[in-house]
C-alpha cells in the first residue's frame, strides 16, 4: 500500500531543491542537534545506514543486540549486516512499545545494546529501561549501549525530557515517509563526544560521495512525490498500487524486504540538496507536530466507544508518527473506509522474526507483536486532515462499526444449533 504523502511539503522545499548551499549538510547536522536538544548529529544517506555505522564504530561483532520483534525491518537488517546477533522481545498492546519485563529476562554476557524503539511517536518507559541496564551492567561488568530509536518519534518525552537526549545514542529516519523530511537520509544525534568522533571516523572512512546524477534523481523523486500525491492525482496512484503490478517493485521492495540486505546505496554519503530540504522541515517541525498532537486528541475524544475498535492511548509526550486503532476483520474496516475515500495505512503488518530470515533468531512466540500485525490500521494525521476532514473520518468510522456490528450479529444468529 502506499501511503499517502504528508503534506507539510511545498514551494519551500522545491525552492530549497534549486539552491546552492555546499555545506549545507553540516548546517543541517548541526540544526538537526540543536532542535532536538543534542550536542552532535552526524547525517547518514539512510537510517539503516546510520545505525550500522554506530555498530561498526562501537568495535562489536558477534554481540546480541537487544530490539522489539514488531519494529521496522531495516532495524534488524542493521544488526545482522553489521556482523552482530538480533534478539528479538514481544511488545507491550498498551502502547506498541517493546515489553521491558521481557527485555530484563533477554540480557545476557552477550548483550552489549539495546534499541529503545519509540513506536509511533510513544515514550518508551526510560526510567525503568535505564533501572535495567543498570542491574545489567553491574552484574556482567560491561558496558550495555541504549540506541534511542526515534524514527517514529523524534521528540517524544518521557516525563517531560526529550527521549532522543537520552542516553547514549538516538537514531532518526527522513525519508519522505517520516514526520519530518530529508526526501531519504538518516541522522545519528548524541551528547557523547567520543561517539559523534567514532561515527565520523566510521563515516568518512567507509562512505563515498554520491554523483551529481545521484543527487539529481532525489530532486526528482520528491518533485514526483509532490506530484503523485496531491488530492487529484493520489486516487490514481492508490489505485494502480493496490489494485495492478505496476508499481509493484516499487513498494514491495521498500516496505516489504524479507531479505536481510541494504540497498546499493547505503554507503553514499547524504547530498547537500538532500540537506537544504531536511533543513525547511526542521523549521515547520513544532508546527507539524502541534497538529499531529490535536488531531489524535480529536480522534480519542471521538472514538472511545465505537463498536469493535480499540483506540490507542493519548499520552503526554507523545507526537503521533501515526494515531492506529486495533480492529478485528481489518479487510472489512479497510474496504468500508475505502469506500467512504478515507485513507488508512499499515505501517509494520509483520513480525520480522516470522520471516524465513530471522527464524534462527526467534527462540520464543510473540503473540502481543502477532496481534498488532493483525489488527492495527493507522488513521491520518497528517497537516491535511483539517476539522472537516477529521469529522468525515470519525463518521465513516462509526458507520462502518455498525455494519461491522450488524454483520457480527447476522453471522451469530445464522449459526447451527445443536
Amino acid at each position: 500500500m502506499i501511503p499517502r504523502l504528508r503534506p507539510s511539503l511545498d514551494s519551500r522545499e522545491i525552492l530549497a531543491l534549486a539552491g546552492r548551499q555546499p555545506d549545507a549538510v553540516p548546517l543541517f547536522e548541526r540544526a538537526f542537534a540543536q532542535t532536538f536538544g543534542c550536542a552532535h548529529g552526524v547525517a547518514f544517506p539512510y537510517g539503516r545506514s546510520g545505525l550500522w555505522a554506530l555498530l561498526k564504530s562501537l568495535d562489536l561483532s558477534d554481540a546480541e543486540v537487544i530490539l522489539p520483534a514488531y519494529t521496522c525491518s531495516t532495524v534488524a537488517h542493521a544488526v545482522v549486516l553489521s556482523g552482530n546477533v538480533p534478539c528479538f522481545v514481544d511488545i507491550d498492546l498498551s502502547d506498541y512499545n517493546m515489553a521491558l519485563d521481557d527485555v530484563e529476562r533477554s540480557i545476557t554476557a552477550k548483550t552489549r545494546v539495546i534499541i529503545a524503539t519509540h513506536l509511533f511517536g510513544y515514550p518508551l518507559n526510560l526510567d525503568h529501561l535505564r533501572a535495567i541496564v543498570r542491574d545489567a551492567e553491574a552484574r556482567w561488568r560491561q558496558k550495555i549501549w541504549i540506541v534511542q530509536d526515534c524514527a517514529h518519534s523524534f521528540d517524544a518525552r518521557w516525563k517531560g525530557a526529550s527521549v532522543c537526549a537520552a542516553p547514549d545514542v538516538a537514531l532518526f529516519g527522513l525519508n519522505i515517509s517520516k514526520t519530518i523530511t530529508s526526501i531519504f537520509g538518516g541522522m545519528i544525534t548524541t551528547n557523547n563526544p567520543d561517539i559523534d568522533r567514532r561515527l565520523r571516523s566510521v563515516r568518512d572512512g567507509c562512505f563515498t560521495a554520491r554523483p551529481a546524477i545521484g543527487s539529481l534523481e532525489r530532486g526528482l523523486y520528491l518533485l514526483a512525490a509532490l506530484a503523485a500525491f496531491t488530492p487529484s492525482v493520489y486516487g490514481v496512484v492508490h489505485w494502480l498500487a493496490n489494485h495492478t503490478p505496476a508499481l509493484d517493485r516499487l513498494t514491495r521492495s521498500y516496505h516489504l524486504d524479507e531479505r536481510i540486505h541494504f540497498p546499493p546505496d547505503y554507503l553514499r554519503l547524504l547530498t547537500p540538496l538532500e540537506a537544504r530540504v531536511g533543513l525547511v522541515q526542521l523549521r515547520k517541525y513544532a508546527d507539524i507536530v502541534d497538529h499531529r498532537r490535536a488531531t489524535a486528541a480529536y480522534y480519542d475524544s471521538h472514538l472511545q466507544h465505537v463498536l469493535g475498535l480499540t483506540p490507542p492511548p493519548l499520552v503526554d509526550g507523545a507526537t503521533y508518527s501515526h494515531y492506529t486503532v486495533r480492529v478485528q476483520d481489518r479487510p472489512f474496516w479497510l474496504t468500508r473506509l475505502a469506500r467512504a475515500g478515507v485513507e488508512l495505512g499499515q505501517v509494520i503488518d509483520y513480525v520480522v522474526p516470522r520471516w524465513p530470515a530471522y527464524r534462527r533468531y526467534a527462540d520464543r512466540a510473540f503473540p502481543k507483536s502477532i496481534v498488532a500485525m493483525r489488527e492495527v490500521m493507522n488513521l491520518p494525521v497528517h497537516t491535511g486532515v483539517d476539522v472537516r476532514e477529521r469529522e468525515r473520518i470519525v463518521d465513516a468510522l462509526r458507520r462502518s462499526a455498525a455494519e461491522f456490528a450488524a454483520g457480527s450479529l447476522r453471522d451469530a444468529t445464522q449459526q447451527p444449533t445443536i
